[in-house]
Formats: C-alpha cells, structure tokens, sequence
C-alpha cells in the first residue's frame, strides 16, 4: 500500500506563487510514476502535470504550460508542483497521485487526501 501526503498549498494572491509538496511512503513509492491533479466544484478532475519514474518525462496541461513545474526526489520520495503566475482560473483541491502507468493517461492507483489552493485577484 502506497500512502500520499500532500502539503503546501494556501491562499495567494494573483500573480503570486505556491510549491505544493507531496510525500509518499511505503511499497516502492519511489517506483510509480506521479503527477497533479485539480478539481474544482462542477468540473471533473484534471490531470496538470505528470512525471515519470526517472523525472526525465513530463506532461503539462495546456492551461498550466511555462506556469507550472513539476518535479520528483526520489531519494525523499517527495513530488513537487512549483506554481507561478497563479490566477483565479487555477483555484481548487489540488490532488498528488500515483501509479503503475503514467498518471496523465492511466488511472492512477493512488491518491493523497487533497490541498486547497485559492488564488484572489
């Protein structure tokens, strides 16, 4: 069993910043391939970024592009979405996850409980 934790996130101001972290442990976590997830109230949930086991390979969702990074230690078993340029268009439940496949395209087996994000303009 794989157990994400995330933290990180907060209330910012438009154009302001946020790093959102995401520890895992236990099963070979280090192994799985991860990303971020957004929800917001209505809307289904978005892959953002995704990164492979290595942290060579990256995804990015349109609306997140030259804003967001993302990136993994393997040897802290801890992802991280480093977030810039924030708006209001990027408020939500900010989810980590992780799985077998790549998580931009698969279903991942995993899921952390979620951080809040809140941009005000």
């Amino acid at each position: 069993q794989v157990k994400l934790v995330e933290s990180g996130g907060g209330s910012v101001q438009a154009g302001g910043s946020l790093r959102l972290s995401c520890t895992s442990s236990g099963d070979d976590s280090s192994g799985l391939y991860k990303g971020w997830f957004r929800q917001v109230p209505g809307k289904s949930r978005e892959c953002v970024a995704g990164i492979n086991i290595e942290g060579g390979g990256r995804f990015y969702a349109d609306s997140v592009k030259r804003r967001f990074t993302i990136s993994r230690d393997n040897a802290k078993n801890t992802v991280y979405l480093q977030m810039n340029n924030l708006s209001s268009e990027d408020t939500g439940m900010y989810y980590c996850a992780a799985g077998l496949r790549p998580v931009s395209s698969n279903d991942p087996q995993y899921w952390g409980q979620g951080t809040q994000v809140t941009v005000s303009s």
